[in-house]
């Protein structure tokens, strides 16, 4: 008897555990004219802390004005915010709490692709669509069909870095300087040298660090012997800053070269007068004068009192790529909302046209800025050789129900987004 309540009691347990966790088709959100819950996510209190207040930021502003114009098909947009500290594992945990906790239609986050990566697969296993705004890894969408990103990758991103390199600088030698734990600086890393040796340059030197390192001497002492044309510096703002300082006093002349991850009004805190002369790959340019990019920058200049980083347009887009969805698929059933983002074709965001292909990546071309005074100088856009991308896939269950039938809105033909000034991550 003793053990036959053991082991009742035990499925009592383990009955209660699943009923705790989202299956697929709860979306949590019932279509009864009630408000949509999105969950947002990202480093608000860590060392990428500016990406999460810019992703934030962006996002609610989006949401602000969903509401003032009478919400999603009569319903109102409520938010749920989440601090992950820049943590992979911490990513995870506050994902799950959204999913199974606070019952999210889906999600928006996270910019750091590790954090993106650790935290994209409960979203996954729950059937919660999930578009990150700015992480640019490629395996982030490659964890399964409910992922989504409204920027480019990094095999674009870092192909853009060294054909500007190549052919811009002309340079021949290129050192690199990366972040040995971050999934975005291997991947670009990864992608630059491929191109750029392609291309017939030479990496002379290849030397790491990590977020929580604050001296960079010795890295850039062996890379000063090598006498590099270029130095490529995947990271992020944090790192970059205090970087370019300290190769300045070390009568390095090379300029710098990198990514989106230096997008931050905390880069020429830390940089200053070291950043000039330097080159950062990014989505867009708030000098761009298209009336929508002028918007944007007015309203969120009014709003927050700062001008808008790329990762603030990225929020601002994803957001509203997710009520677009939700307009189009006129219910936030999960496979419905997930077919309703994969068909997302032509949609005209604050960092450009966004049509999704058939790997859930937005396709789209990459501007390059010069750093000078403080500045952002637009120096040329590259575009991407493949156009605007395939038809969006089905999500499995819907292709078995359509038995092949093309899903609605989607446009393989999309063109792409040919604006000179501006480009969308």
């Amino acid at each position: 008897m003793k053990r036959t309540l053991i082991t009742l009691g035990l499925a009592t347990l383990l009955a209660a555990s699943f009923a705790c966790e989202r299956r697929g088709g709860d979306n949590g959100t019932a279509d009864n004219g009630g408000p949509i819950k999105v969950g947002i996510y990202g480093d608000l209190s860590g060392q990428t802390s500016s990406f999460g207040q810019s992703t934030k930021n962006g996002a609610l502003m989006a949401i602000d004005e969903i509401n003032a114009a009478g919400g999603i098909n009569g319903r109102k947009v409520e938010y749920v915010m989440e601090d992950d500290q820049g943590q992979p594992q911490q990513a995870s945990t506050v994902v799950t709490k959204l999913i199974n906790q606070d019952k999210v239609a889906a999600i928006i986050g996270e910019v750091a692709s590790s954090n993106s990566l650790a935290a994209a697969p409960k979203a996954q296993e729950a059937k919660v669509p999930m578009i990150t705004p700015s992480s640019t890894n490629p395996k982030v969408t490659q964890v399964g069909d409910y992922i989504f990103r409204v920027c480019f990758t990094d095999d674009f991103q870092g192909a853009v870095a060294a054909k500007f390199a190549t052919n811009t600088l002309h340079a021949k030698k290129a050192a690199v300087l990366g972040d040995f734990n971050s999934d975005y600086s291997k991947g670009m890393t990864q992608y630059f040298v491929q191109e750029f040796t392609g291309a017939g340059g030479q990496i002379v030197a290849q030397q790491s660090y990590t977020q929580t390192d604050a001296d960079f001497k010795g890295q850039l002492t062996n890379i000063r012997a090598t006498s590099p044309d270029v130095i490529f510096v995947p990271g992020y703002y944090g790192q970059v800053g205090v970087i370019a300082k300290q190769a300045k006093e070390l009568g390095i002349t090379a300029p710098l070269l990198g990514g989106d991850g230096w997008d931050s009004p905390k880069l020429f805190e830390l940089g200053g007068a070291a950043l000039d002369g330097n080159y950062m790959v990014n989505h867009y340019s708030v000098d761009d004068p298209s009336p929508a990019v002028q918007k944007f920058v007015a309203a969120y200049k009014a709003k927050y009192g700062i001008v808008p980083d790329a990762i603030a347009a990225l929020g601002y887009d994803a957001m509203n790529v997710l009520a677009d969805a939700v307009k189009r698929a006129g219910t936030t059933d999960s496979a419905k909302l997930r077919d309703a983002i994969a068909a997302t074709k032509g949609f005209g965001g604050v960092t450009g046209s966004i049509s999704l292909n058939a790997s859930r990546d937005a396709v789209k071309p990459a501007v390059v800025f010069e750093l000078k005074d403080k500045k952002l100088v637009y120096k040329e856009t590259i575009q991407p050789s493949g156009g605007a991308g395939a038809a969006p896939a089905a999500s499995p269950a819907a292709a078995a129900s359509t038995a092949g039938a093309s899903s609605p809105g989607t446009n393989a033909n999309a063109p792409a987004n040919t604006n000179t000034n501006a480009a969308a991550k």
